[in-house]
C-alpha cells in the first residue's frame, strides 16, 4: 500500500471499547493505558450521541446505557 492508504487504514476505527457514565468525562488515552501508546490527552463528548471515536488513534468508544 501507499503512504495514504497506510495513514487512512491507522485512523479506521477499532474495536469498540464500552465506557460508563463513573467514566465521564471522557479522555483518551485513558489513565490506564500503557506509556508506549500515548498521544496528546484528547476529551471526547460521548454523551449526547453515546460513542465517539479519538482522532488520534481511532478507539471507538460506546457509552453503556
Amino acid at each position: 500500500p501507499n503512504m495514504a492508504e497506510t495513514v487512512l487504514n491507522d485512523k479506521a476505527p477499532r474495536d469498540s471499547v464500552a465506557v460508563s457514565r463513573k467514566d465521564l468525562p471522557l479522555s483518551c488515552p485513558r489513565p490506564r493505558d500503557e506509556l508506549w501508546n500515548m498521544h496528546p490527552r484528547v476529551y471526547l463528548p460521548i454523551e449526547k450521541t453515546g460513542e465517539a471515536t479519538c482522532p488520534y488513534c481511532g478507539v471507538h468508544y460506546v457509552l453503556e446505557r
